[in-house]
């Protein structure tokens, strides 16, 4: 699935005429149908009144109390009541796909209700409002040059805000002593444990090896790091190519890995291949969720179908993957192993890990059971001789 940004024009009426504004969406949101303008005269009570029967509001007060308002409605969501987290005692049946799904019905709805305020942007994106922060940069890096007003949500200018610091500080990577530096829509290596499996393995070769999917760059690296003299990193989307390169040519191994365009393998075969696609098999909602998201498990399987007429003779392909799928009811060992045999793949050993986010201690947590069941597993798959 391609999700395609929204940049269809929204109006609404102001000041006795009608106003029009690009309307930004990077999740591929239409505009608002029903605008009224707002202020801080705007009660969070009446906002998430309004907002709930598919009102937004087109802020005109001081920007902080904006974000004030959204705390607020959040606060609401959140007071509704919800069923109690569901658990699993040690051997009982794995949740059901429809919990997972109900869990994120909530967040889409969720969502919905919190991207009703809206925020407008000058055409050199500074934001016309009181104590309003300085965000062009920002939205430089996501949107690109621009020319004209536009409208964007709170909520989503927020998670700008926030892929820029990203950006700007760095996430620490323990496993490489450095730093990976994210792009907007573009997964953090945030967690560390499959990082950790993939600098443990023991490396069949040391001459070539592929990075299916690289994302940040981070597997890339860190193989060179390992020893391996030579790394293809492939990717399909621009974003993702983009970090890549920056990351690689900071931590100077721009000369060591070639970051190409490509959808899974490039058109040539190695020692070593490895992929860490994302681990839920569902629909992505945006452009972040492709790195969660994997729908119909197509690179998954993609991947697998792939791997042997890729790899060299005594070659090694490693599949990086949670198992959380199988908590959550939605697919079974049984199935991966049934796809695996199909490829003509056999499973030379698994490596395990623990992961410790914090979701995984959360109790009050929807999806606690299986997020404290969960483990992230390095397969060493090679081909049937």
């Amino acid at each position: 699935m391609t999700i395609v940004k929204t940049q269809s024009v929204m109006e609404w009426y102001e000041a006795g005429k009608v106003h029009k504004a690009l309307w930004r969406s990077e999740k591929g949101l239409p505009p608002p149908k029903k605008i009224v303008v707002a202020d801080d005269t705007l009660k969070a009570d009446e906002a998430y009144r309004l907002a709930c029967e598919g009102t937004a509001f087109l802020w005109r007060g001081d920007f902080q109390n904006a974000r004030q308002l959204l705390v607020a409605m959040s606060r609401r969501i959140d007071r509704k009541p919800r069923k109690p987290a569901l658990s699993r005692a040690e051997g009982a049946p794995v949740l059901s796909g429809e919990a997972f799904n109900l869990h994120r019905q909530a967040q889409a709805q969720r969502a919905r209700v919190l991207a009703t305020i809206l925020i407008p942007l000058d055409a050199d994106y500074a934001i016309p409002l009181r104590r309003a922060p300085e965000v062009r940069q920002a939205c430089r890096e996501v949107y690109g040059v621009a020319d004209e007003a536009s409208v964007v949500s709170l909520r989503e200018l927020s998670g700008l805000i926030g892929a820029h610091e990203w950006r700007k500080k760095g996430v620490e990577i323990a496993a490489l002593g450095e730093r990976i530096y994210p792009h907007y829509g573009v997964y953090s290596p945030v967690r560390g444990e499959y990082l950790a499996l993939v600098g443990s393995a023991p490396l069949p070769a040391a001459e070539l090896a592929f990075d299916i999917g690289t994302g940040t760059g981070v597997l890339a690296a860190l193989l060179v790091r390992r020893g391996i003299k030579r790394v293809v990193a492939t990717d399909q989307d621009p974003r993702a190519l983009a970090c890549a390169r920056e990351n690689l040519n900071r931590l100077g191994l721009d000369a060591q890995v070639d970051v190409v365009q490509a959808d899974l393998f490039p058109p040539a075969r190695a020692p070593l291949i490895v992929c860490n696609p994302p681990w839920i098999p569902a629909r992505p909602s945006s452009a972040i969720e492709y790195a969660i998201y994997d729908p119909d498990s197509r690179m998954l399987r993609g991947f697998l179908d792939g791997l042997a007429a890729h790899l060299t003779p005594g070659g090694e392909g490693w599949l990086v993957i949670s198992d959380i799928a199988e908590h959550l009811g939605l697919r079974a060992r049984a199935a991966l192993l049934a796809w695996i045999a199909a490829a003509g793949l056999r499973v030379v050993d698994r490596m395990d890990i623990k992961p410790h986010h914090p979701k995984a201690s959360d109790d009050g947590d929807p999806l606690h059971a299986a997020r404290a069941a969960e483990i992230t597993s390095l397969w060493r798959l090679a081909a049937v001789q």
